[in-house]
């Protein structure tokens, strides 16, 4: 759960991956006969506490969604993944559930989410929601009944250690502020396990009738007619319940020690079997082991578990592992490492399976503050450029709601401007262990991930058109600028290049399909590559630096002197391609 949250805790590095479950299909070189939909959409991701909010209480919510509908449609995305807007006391933003079929009441009602949905489907929009089924909320009232007595039906709902035992095998928790994931429960003289929050325990998928409660969820939301779900902290459902010790320091490889737990994969196969076959959905679940060959055993189309693997060895990549926590590494990153990683993935998936490319989501910090250069002079050119290899890469593209402006990383002071729980439990915990606050802050600055979350920028009115009372979390402050009115009219904006990029994926069936080749791997500052389809070739060339390049097209490929894309206004077209700062370009080959 939470991608680069997870590197911000204490000592916790790792290899994390979403995986996607639909229909069965093989990947080649060819596009496949009959059209399939969850490979071809874009999957646009909505953060609805801060998307726009109706009624001024300073919270996104479905009808602030609904007036929004007809944005969503002039972008060109086919699917929406919208983040939990179940009942919930909010410790995690929703990611601690107390009742898994109502709405949240600050997001509205269930009346409200039906004509989301119907509102999704006129437009040709998918809709996929986030199910949270690693844990729920200890106010939900599984939970409540389970710590009423150790003999209630409801009490193996949950994992318990009884105090008689003594202390519990030590387990890490990601929010506690002692990291400890075991809580002493009074009444009824016993521990529960939360690998998250105190108020989240960890659901017992070991227990059947929990596992059927789940897929009874399931049906009632895909009844309704969604089109799918992202499963939160899926890799993690499946637990050793002997609690084995584990080494001294397990904790910075908490991906080995804590994902693909005995009988995960027959869990994963049950589930298949008794709903996800039975509805034309895609479900994104996180989690898929740490290594490709491990992805495979959940998107082998002869097991019938996943189809799609969504890494994240990438946005992992550029760290630093430090005492007490993890931090990007001020020096930036190296594009040659880069373009292993994703060259590495795309081999992974290049002859079965399917995968998804993304650079942000609600768990990182901005893509253009992370990956590009949110300076004034390179944060539009450099947008549009990591818009370009999200679009033009292999694998299922998932875009953050914000990154089509370019809306960058904002500004905190200090601990009391974040809302994270995480955020605000590791400071704590760093606070009561004598380390370098000032120095965390800052760092923190850089990666937390509030810096997405801040809210959607409209239009340069109060709070950035988002609310007409006072936001749950501070406005950025350059929303004055960059906002989607003032973007909407400039033809040369990020936000209408990225309309371009997103029809120029439609239209070209080899930015899908084709066979993925790197070119100059060597080089620091330029990731080139081609896609082959058939008798279709492109070749995409990105500067990924704030200087001029030049770069020496190969002798044995043709380009076309009209770019499909480019995010500068021209570009001569030669043997050597003499390249702008952070320049992206897509040429058809001869």
């Amino acid at each position: 759960m939470k991608g680069l949250l997870l590197l911000l805790l204490a000592g916790v590095t790792g290899l994390f991956a979403y995986v996607v479950s639909v229909a069965q299909s093989p990947t080649s070189a060819t596009a496949p006969e009959k059209s399939v939909w969850w490979k071809e959409t874009v999957v646009y991701q909505i953060y609805p506490r801060s998307f726009k909010d109706s009624n001024g209480d300073g919270v996104g919510d479905l009808r602030g969604i609904i007036s929004k509908l007809d944005y969503l449609k002039t972008l060109g995305i086919g699917a929406v993944w919208l983040n939990p807007i179940y009942a919930s006391p909010n410790d995690d933003n929703g990611y601690d559930i107390s009742d898994y079929r109502q709405i949240q009441p600050e997001y509205g009602t269930m009346q409200d989410f039906d004509e989301l949905l119907k509102g999704m489907h006129q437009r040709g929009i998918k809709l996929v929601m986030d199910l949270v089924v690693n844990h729920s909320s200890d106010e939900h009232e599984w939970f409540k009944q389970a710590r009423s007595s150790r003999t209630n039906p409801y009490r193996d709902y949950y994992h318990w250690w009884p105090a008689e035992k003594g202390k519990p095998t030590p387990r890490f928790s990601f929010f506690d502020v002692n990291n400890d994931a075991w809580k002493y429960d009074s009444l009824t003289k016993a521990y529960y396990l939360h690998y998250f929050s105190r108020k989240q325990p960890d659901l017992n998928w070991e227990n059947p009738k929990l596992r059927q409660e789940v897929y009874n969820i399931m049906r009632f939301w895909l009844d309704k007619g969604i089109d799918g779900f992202r499963m939160d902290a899926f890799q993690y459902i499946a637990k050793d319940t002997t609690f084995p010790t584990f080494p001294i320091g397990y904790e910075k490889q908490i991906i080995k020690y804590y994902s693909s737990g005995p009988h995960l994969h027959d869990y994963i196969q049950e589930m298949n079997r008794e709903v996800l076959r039975k509805y034309n959905v895609m479900t994104v679940a996180e989690g898929a082991g740490s290594s490709p060959a491990e992805a495979m055993k959940f998107v082998d189309p002869d097991r019938r578990e996943l189809d799609m693997a969504y890494h994240f060895e990438g946005v992992d990549y550029g760290y630093v592992q430090g005492k007490d926590y993890a931090y990007l590494d001020p020096a930036g990153y190296d594009l040659v490492k880069f373009k292993q990683i994703y060259t590495k993935w795309d081999k992974a998936f290049a002859e079965k399976g399917w995968g998804t490319v993304y650079l942000g989501n609600h768990d990182q910090p901005r893509m253009v503050s992370r990956w590009g250069d949110d300076r004034p002079a390179f944060r539009a050119p450099s947008a549009k450029l990591l818009t370009t290899f999200l679009l033009t890469m292999t694998g299922t593209p998932f875009y953050y709601n914000g990154d089509e402006l370019g809306m960058t990383n904002s500004v905190y002071k200090s601990i009391t401007d974040y809302r994270d729980v995480a955020a605000r439990n590791q400071y704590k915990h760093l606070q009561d262990t004598g380390t370098d606050l000032a120095l965390f802050l800052k760092r923190l600055n850089q990666s937390s991930r509030d810096n997405s979350r801040t809210p959607f920028q409209w239009d340069a009115t109060a709070n950035a058109g988002f609310t007409t009372g006072t936001p749950w979390i501070a406005v950025n402050p350059n929303y004055t600028t960059i906002n989607e009115v003032a973007q909407d009219k400039d033809p040369a904006s990020v936000l209408n290049y990225c309309r371009k990029a997103l029809a120029t994926r439609r239209q070209h069936k080899v930015l899908i399909y084709g066979k993925y080749q790197l070119l100059d791997e060597a080089n620091p500052h330029i990731y080139a590559y081609t896609r082959t389809l058939g008798k279709e070739k492109v070749l995409i060339v990105l500067n990924f630096s704030p200087d001029k390049r030049s770069w020496s097209v190969p002798s044995t490929l043709k380009p076309s002197a009209q770019a499909l894309l480019n995010n500068y206004p021209t570009l001569k077209v030669s043997s050597v391609l003499a390249l702008q700062p952070w320049q992206a370009v897509v040429l058809s080959l001869s």
